[in-house]
């Protein structure tokens, strides 16, 4: 059997790897081999709360989801997080309301407590300081927090902290997954992200998270769905397909948090969020919007879909921090990729680079690899395989340059992105801001830097003023720029507005 002295199958795709393979290398495990590991490993722990019985579960927990969790668990990098920053931020809030100075003032359960330690959290962050308390009162919630600034935690921790309290409901008697906490996001990544983050606040706690997004195998997902589900993140088109199957029922849904709710209004979500939130059903819903933007369309669903809610802004809506050093190039487009080429060598740490179009992010991936660069790219058109492995290869560094369109800019948290660079300067000073917030997190300090030219027209008056505003360093030329931009718009509205006159001559 081709040198095979264990007596086991191999099989036939495994067996050139075997015979290369070296006397000193580790067996490779089969994904049968893993999951027979782990259930030995993790067999005889037991869910530390009655939600582990809930769904017909037999109250041990899930060896895959726990050995996931102290995984990320090892990856914590909060240690680093610098709260001093945090202090002059402006926080405004419809209601007068009480806020927390530590984690542990709040009265929740043991294992979330020591969940919340394991993570490294002490001190929360201004939008958690005045979030969870509002959350705690059973209060619907809209949150505009400049990005990095520990949203998603602000929603997590307190869902989870009421979940323990009150415990699971009367067991459901049809198949599928009847879900408390539902969370909405517009994208694959950041679907994923929220996902990690909750299975560490659920941990040996008993409740089950799923997540559900496009272009991943639907038959695995609907499989995780039919074992019974607590808390479920997703992108709306497959819920709403998961929705239609019957694998889901939203009718006892508590909790609904919708994540970058502005950006998934932008993607043409609106009629499936609507959809969506018509399905639950359940009187007593607490909703939860967050954004580090608020426009209009956002403000509508607020008014029609959550309950004299409490408007939380921490920082300046639409705008971004101090700690994010803005610097500008001018730069003219047949010349971005040298000038790219010789700025990345005096950089250090993780450099994320945006892109306007798909096609650009390969060339200018191909680009970077031919003169010796550790690059990958990330975009609609690459599968979800694809783009999970070249996010897990940037965020530990074994590829330390990423190019990126906007399905990176928005929610991602990728510890130690100390650089961001707009190789192409987006149209709405909205996405320049959600693009920089991927440096500058939690307290600390990046660099931003921005290629500019005659295509940038568009961006110029507002990126001016958000640089006045976060008291950046304005370069001469791009002051001239800005000139002559709100002159000619002056001239433009001028011209467009006087009224009509005769010309008797003509």
């Amino acid at each position: 059997m081709d040198g095979n002295k264990t007596g086991k199958y191999i099989p036939p795709h495994k067996r050139a790897q075997l015979a290369n393979a070296s006397p000193s290398d580790p067996p490779v495990a089969s994904k049968f081999e893993k999951f027979l590991q782990n259930r030995n490993e993790y067999a005889s722990i037991k869910a530390e709360s009655n939600w582990g019985r809930r769904d017909r579960r037999n109250g041990f927990l899930d060896g895959e989801d726990l050995k996931q969790a102290e995984q990320l668990f090892q990856q914590e990098k909060h240690e680093g997080i610098d709260f001093e920053s945090y202090e002059d931020m402006p926080v405004e809030i419809s209601e007068s309301s009480y806020s927390m100075s530590n984690f542990s003032d709040c009265q929740v359960h043991p294992t979330l407590l020591a969940n919340v330690r394991k993570m490294g959290y002490e001190n929360p962050t201004p939008v958690q300081k005045y979030a969870i308390p509002c959350l705690f009162a059973r209060r619907d919630l809209m949150v505009c927090a400049q990005t990095g600034s520990g949203k998603t935690a602000s929603y997590l921790f307190p869902m989870v902290a009421k979940m323990l309290n009150d415990g699971p409901p009367e067991q459901s008697m049809g198949r599928g997954s009847y879900p408390l906490g539902l969370i909405l996001a517009p994208t694959r990544e950041l679907s994923i992200q929220i996902h990690e983050e909750a299975l560490k606040f659920c941990y040996k706690t008993g409740i089950k998270v799923a997540v559900v997004y496009g272009g991943a195998d639907p038959r695995s997902q609907s499989r995780e769905l039919e074992r019974g589900v607590d808390i479920i993140v997703a992108t709306p088109g497959r819920l709403i397909d998961f929705i239609n199957r019957g694998k889901v029922t939203l009718s006892i849904v508590k909790y609904v948090v919708l994540d970058e709710a502005d950006r998934m209004l932008d993607m043409g979500f609106e009629p499936q969020i609507r959809t969506i939130l018509e399905s639950t059903t359940n009187p007593s819903r607490e909703t939860t919007m967050c954004s580090a933007t608020f426009p209009q369309p956002a403000q509508d669903l607020a008014s029609q879909f959550m309950k004299e809610y409490i408007f939380l802004s921490i920082g300046k809506v639409g705008s971004t921090t101090e700690n994010i050093i803005q610097t500008l190039y001018n730069v003219e487009e047949h010349d971005k990729k040298v000038f790219l080429h010789d700025k990345l060598q005096s950089l250090q740490g993780l450099v994320l680079i945006f892109v306007e179009m798909k096609r650009t992010a390969d060339y200018l991936e191909d680009y970077l690899i031919e003169r010796g660069y550790r690059c990958g790219s990330i975009h609609g058109d690459k599968d979800q395989p694809q783009r999970e492995k070249v996010l897990r290869d940037f965020k530990s560094g074994k590829v330390p340059i990423l190019v990126a369109t906007d399905v990176a800019a928005r929610g991602l948290d990728i510890p130690n992105v100390t650089n961001v660079i707009n190789f192409d300067t987006p149209n709405a000073i909205e996405d320049y801001v959600h693009r920089i917030g991927r440096t500058g997190r939690v307290g600390k300090e990046g660099l931003a830097i921005s290629f500019i030219n005659d295509k940038s027209k568009p961006i110029v008056k507002d990126l001016y003023s958000l640089l006045l505003e976060t008291k950046q360093n304005i370069p001469d030329w791009f002051d001239e720029m800005y000139q002559k931009t709100v002159i000619t718009n002056r001239r433009f509205d001028y011209g467009r507005n006087r009224p009509y006159r005769h010309n008797w001559n003509r």
